[in-house]
């Protein structure tokens, strides 16, 4: 057994690897002897019935063996959907990158309620985030805002949120009562370690200034924020969130890696057109997955035409009906496509 190599237990990241596989093959196997326990259950009631003369008895038998048939059946949609092909970036921890788009400074606070929606959500799941950087604008509104998100299956559970969320509510500085539409984008990247995306330091320029905002005590006395600027790319990341410039640097590479995987993902994706298309969300920044309405107090995600009547407790960071719902689309449409 590999775990057992002593040049496997000496490689953390491949020892880590090989127990999430463990894990998710202990319960396809556990869910399989479950299914052959029924079937043998049903097999077993079925021949003593044939033989079974009293009526207690068969009667017994019978509600024994309708219940073997019902649990066989969920267990069957339940081994199909295990059999799946895996995302391979399913266990990744996130970075999420949120904007104002249309819509001016009711746009910027809209952003700065989505930032709070997922980190309450994280706060939920007991994972952490790292905010990366913050571009306010003064009046509790982010023009942009990146974090990381860290926990076991962190995009798995979040990777649907990518794409164009829009508002529709009264603003505070909106004296006639009229509802305002406004848009903001979110991007999930997985966080990509040093071996899938190589980068080349001589295609970086690497620019620092001081740093503003919230941020402790350093803030405003030393040049540790860093922008990164990737040249073949024009990608420029700004990271000030930590002290050093150092730890900067690292961040605003990482951010860079996370952002060229998916650049190629979306290239990989391009050429499998029909493919992207049969999906719940192709994830797409240009695409509106949903409708925020505040004034009638619901939630619409259009891909899969779900509407919530619970505006508040999605807000404060409870979208796990939301996302349990776009799970389960994929799923049906996968096995769909599975025949």
């Amino acid at each position: 057994m590999e775990l057992n190599d002593p040049a496997v237990v000496s490689d953390q990241d491949k020892f880590r690897s090989l127990m999430k596989e463990q894990k998710n093959l202990e319960t396809l196997v556990e869910c399989y002897r479950e299914y052959k326990k029924c079937n043998e259950t049903i097999e077993d009631s079925t021949s003593m019935l044939e033989e079974e003369s009293d009526a207690d008895m068969r009667e017994m038998l019978k509600e024994e063996l309708s219940e073997a048939k019902d649990k066989k059946a969920e267990l069957e949609d339940k081994l199909k959907i295990l059999l799946l092909p895996k995302d391979p970036n399913d266990e990744k921890n996130v970075i999420v990158e949120i904007r104002a788009g249309v819509g001016g400074d009711e746009a910027a606070l809209f952003a700065a309620d989505m930032y709070r929606v997922y980190t309450r959500y994280a706060e939920r799941q007991n994972w952490r985030v790292e905010t990366m950087s913050v571009e306010d604008i003064g009046i509790g509104g982010i023009k942009t805002v990146s974090f990381m998100i860290k926990g076991n299956g962190a995009y798995s559970r979040l990777k649907f949120e990518s794409g164009v969320h829009r508002v529709q509510r009264i603003p505070a500085t909106e004296s006639g009562g009229r509802i305002h539409t406004s848009a903001i984008t979110v991007a999930i990247m997985p966080e990509v370690e040093d071996v899938e995306v190589d980068i080349d330091m001589n295609d970086c320029k690497f620019d620092v200034f001081r740093a503003s905002g919230n941020g402790g005590q350093c803030v405003n006395t030393t040049d540790s924020a860093v922008r990164l600027t990737h040249l073949p790319t024009g990608i420029v990341i700004s990271c000030q969130d930590e002290k050093s410039q150092q730890q900067n640097k690292a961040k605003a590479l990482k951010v860079l890696r996370a952002k060229l995987y998916e650049m190629e993902t979306e290239r990989q994706h391009n050429e499998e057109s029909q493919l992207r298309k049969s999906q719940v969300g192709s994830g797409d920044r240009s695409e509106k997955i949903r409708t925020y309405n505040f004034h009638q107090g619901r939630v619409t995600d259009h891909r899969i035409n779900l509407t919530l009547y619970k505006i508040d407790q999605i807000m404060d960071g409870d979208i796990d009906e939301i996302i349990d719902s776009l799970i389960a689309a994929e799923q049906a449409t996968m096995l769909a496509a599975n025949g």
